[in-house]
């Protein structure tokens, strides 16, 4: 999955990158452009020092060495001449034996000259007249310390450009999660929609949030409004139904059919399947008709009156109870939970010797509903078959073998995982697992 984050970080690793060398780069040319300015001046000054140094003699021009800067005597120092007259020339003793290929042209030579040593030389030439003879004067300087400092400045810049890029990247990082902030609000808050903590997205989001969270709050209405009209339409056809079945119901029983007791048999048996179909798709209707679970199951408020209720029903004399840990609240809709808990309870009042206990615990990724019995459980092999709609063990107890098919439809609706396993009180054990993100989308 592309991140945004990584996205940003290398477009601005690119960007900076690409603009500190250019800064480095250029900031070292331009200063290295001025420094040869200033040398050029520096080496102009010299061959004007190196003119006054050639003066008249009784035979001609030649060349006075106590005016020579003493530099010039040391070998190989760094600074060298050459003067040219047309009857003869002189050169500095700090050339030795080198000769460098001195510029053709007067001014600044454009490029570096090799001299002895592998010394870089900055070379200047000037053209003089005197007495009516042209004196040509070479000067040159060691270039190379120059440009060792300008390496380890270039270095140094390097260095300096890839310890701003970092400062910056965490900069970037930092800015970056201060403006997923916002982002981060809206996902909780779409969690806590679906954990039912909220019907909407909080409006008061960042401008550029804005058009997301009304369209998204849009949406959520729409999707209710038209979830709420489909499930009081199928509500009315399942009632409108209620009284022609009741009627045909009636009919089935009549004195007329009893003399075809086949037909009346298929007849009842037909009729009690469409009965179930419509019991069960009302049940799903229920189950899908909101888009948002309504409250939360608070175990303390609702399992009470829900044990009450089983207790009037069933034998007075049975034992129910019920442990969960301290504050429950599960988070799925409080009319689910009381169908889901009320129909796995009723089925182990109804098989139950003298008890029957509720467990709700906490696991990791959601919670562990397990209801125990000391009924005579069921055989291994049959278990499955339990599960589905209308299968029954026991056909002298009452009901119509519905109760763990409408369980196993609200957890297919939760995406939530049923069991049946034998139980420590010597019945069935009923474990359900629901996990939090699987609560109806």
């Amino acid at each position: 999955m592309k991140s945004i984050q990584r996205s940003l970080s290398v477009g601005l690793i690119a960007v900076l990158l690409l603009v500190g060398l250019l800064l480095v780069q250029s900031s070292l040319w331009l200063f290295e452009s001025g420094l040869r300015r200033n040398l050029a001046t520096d080496l102009r000054e010299e061959t004007e020092g190196l003119l006054t140094a050639v003066v008249q003699g009784p035979e001609g021009f030649v060349l006075d060495s106590s005016r020579l800067n003493p530099r010039y005597q040391r070998a190989f120092s760094g600074h060298y001449f050459r003067i040219d007259l047309p009857a003869r020339s002189w050169r500095s003793r700090s050339l030795w034996d080198a000769e460098p290929t001195w510029p053709a042209g007067n001014g600044m030579a454009e490029d570096l000259l090799d001299g002895p040593q592998d010394q870089r030389l900055l070379a200047y030439r000037a053209t003089y007249r005197r007495d009516g003879q042209t004196i040509t004067i070479n000067v040159a300087q060691d270039y190379t310390p120059i440009l060792k400092s300008f390496t380890q400045v270039r270095l140094s810049g390097l260095g300096l450009v890839g310890l701003a890029l970092l400062v910056l990247l965490l900069l970037q990082r930092y800015a970056v999660k201060l403006a997923m902030r916002p982002l981060e609000r809206a996902r909780q808050q779409i969690a806590q929609l679906q954990q039912g903590q909220r019907q909407q997205l909080d409006v008061q989001a960042p401008v550029e949030l804005q058009p997301l969270v009304e369209q998204i709050n849009h949406l959520l209405a729409h999707t209710d409004d038209t979830l709420k009209r489909s499930r009081h339409a199928l509500g009315n056809l399942g009632h409108a139904l209620k009284t022609p079945l009741a009627v045909l119901g009636s009919l089935v029983r009549r004195e007329e059919l009893a003399a075809y007791p086949e037909l009346q048999a298929s007849l009842a048996e037909q009729l009690e399947q469409i009965q179930q179909r419509v019991t069960r798709e009302l049940g799903r209707a229920r189950l899908a008709g909101e888009v948002l679970p309504g409250s939360y199951f608070d175990c303390a408020a609702e399992l009470a009156p829900l044990f009450e209720t089983l207790r009037m029903i069933h034998r007075r004399d049975l034992h129910l109870h019920w442990h969960s840990h301290e504050g429950c609240r599960l988070p799925w809709d409080r009319e689910d939970m009381l169908e889901l808990l009320g129909n796995l309870l009723d089925n182990a009042c109804k098989f139950a010797r003298s008890e029957v206990r509720l467990t709700i615990a906490p696991i990791t990724d959601g919670y562990l509903i397990s209801v125990d019995d000391d009924g005579p459980g069921i055989p291994e092999a049959r278990r499955d078959a339990v599960l589905e709609r209308g299968t029954r063990l026991d056909e002298h107890a009452e009901g119509h073998g519905l109760g763990l098919g409408i369980v196993r439809d609200i957890l297919v609706a939760w995406r939530g995982e049923l069991l049946l396993e034998e139980s420590e009180l010597g019945g069935l054990c009923v474990r359900v697992r629901l996990a939090k993100q699987s609560q109806r989308p």
